[in-house]
């Protein structure tokens, strides 16, 4: 370890603890905005971590580590995650720290990002996603032995706003499963894509999943569905939004018999269980337009595709959570309901049988 004789001080004026220390000529200063003894271990920890060779001596801003993060993602990852991240830097993250040397930056100015957000209005769920991008690249700077720095006590702030999720109530369920027109082209015409948006009210399929569905991924004989890839709004097939989408679950025998019937009904079908009206691939803008010209037409309250599968969720919140979660592809940390118990044999069956039941009750069967 490289010799520190000194120790962090904490300055009152900039309310931070600071530490000077020199190593082969070239002196640097490290600091931590975090108050108490913890932050004076962890200013240390800057220091002695520069001393031992742990970070390397860099006069690059965070602008330059940011953007080369960037390119990485660009080849790793799917557009959709680079494109949000990209927005995030664009609008949140770059002009608040963009002009910062990386080795100057602390937990301060990112706490600081997510604060600003919040006064902004921004809702919940986005300051979460800000936060988890800003922690993905500082551990890709960590690789790069650019900083020391571990952000993970960057919080989101008390009374964040949390968006109102709508669902379909039984009223419009009811009109989904007995209306079949919807307008094209100024036309009533029989709409195929309501036996699409029946099958998400009754699997709690995403809008993707349902997308990415294909014939091979039915079994009628077991009468499973397996869950191996999702479409995403660039058109890209993705293997889902976590390392829980690939799933297979039980189906109820009410969506068999919509499979079934659904085939008899359509006559141009592909490898793709659900497509566009001439056969080709379904886009995500196309299902979710055509999904409001039939809300429109038949009166039903404005809700997206989402928030079918919180459909799903609220009508069959009886079901024990841990039936629950792997049919919608929740990880053992979400809170659907609370609690995680390893699947028994029957569960699937069990899961399936009570999801039926439930779901008759609505629809008046």
């Amino acid at each position: 370890m490289g010799l520190r004789t000194n120790t962090a001080q904490w300055l009152d004026k900039y309310q931070r603890w600071q530490i000077k220390v020199q190593k082969d000529g070239e002196r640097k200063t490290f600091y931590s905005s975090r108050p108490g003894r913890a932050g004076q271990r962890e200013c240390n920890a800057k220091a002695d971590a520069w001393l031992d060779g742990g970070i390397q001596a860099s006069n690059k801003y965070v602008r330059n580590y940011f953007e080369q993060w960037l390119q990485e993602l660009e080849v790793t990852t799917g557009t959709a995650h680079h494109s949000q991240y990209s927005g995030y830097w664009r609008t949140r993250i770059k002009p608040k720290i963009g002009n910062l040397k990386l080795d100057n930056l602390t937990e301060q100015h990112l706490q600081a990002i997510i604060n600003q957000g919040h006064k902004d209005g921004l809702a919940k769920k986005t300051l979460m996603n800000i936060r988890s991008c800003l922690v993905a690249f500082i551990k890709y700077a960590r690789k790069c032995k650019a900083t020391n720095l571990h952000p993970e006590d960057i919080y989101i702030p008390r009374g964040a706003k949390v968006k109102e999720k709508k669902i379909l109530q039984p009223d419009g369920i009811k009109t989904l499963f007995t209306k079949e027109d919807s307008l094209y082209l100024g036309k009533v015409e029989f709409e195929p894509l309501v036996f699409a948006w029946r099958m998400q009210v009754l699997t709690g399929l995403r809008p993707g999943e349902l997308l990415g569905l294909r014939w091979d991924d039915i079994n009628f004989k077991s009468q499973t569905i397996s869950i191996k890839k999702s479409i995403n709004r660039f058109g890209e097939e993705t293997t889902g939004k976590n390392e829980n989408a690939r799933r297979k679950f039980k189906m109820m025998p009410l969506v068999k018999d919509l499979l079934l019937e659904y085939k008899k009904r359509v006559s141009v079908l592909s490898q793709s269980v659900f497509n566009g009206r001439g056969g080709e691939p379904l886009s995500q803008s196309v299902y979710y337009t055509r999904w409001g010209k039939y809300q429109t037409y038949n009166n039903i309250p404005k809700i997206s595709l989402y928030e079918i599968r919180h459909t799903f969720v609220s009508i069959f919140k009886d079901l024990p959570e841990g039936l629950m979660k792997p049919i919608i592809g929740h990880s053992v940390n979400m809170d659907t309901y609370g609690t995680y118990g390893h699947e028994v044999t029957d569960d699937m069956e069990r899961a399936a049988s009570l999801m039926s039941d439930r779901f008759k009750k609505i629809v008046g069967e």
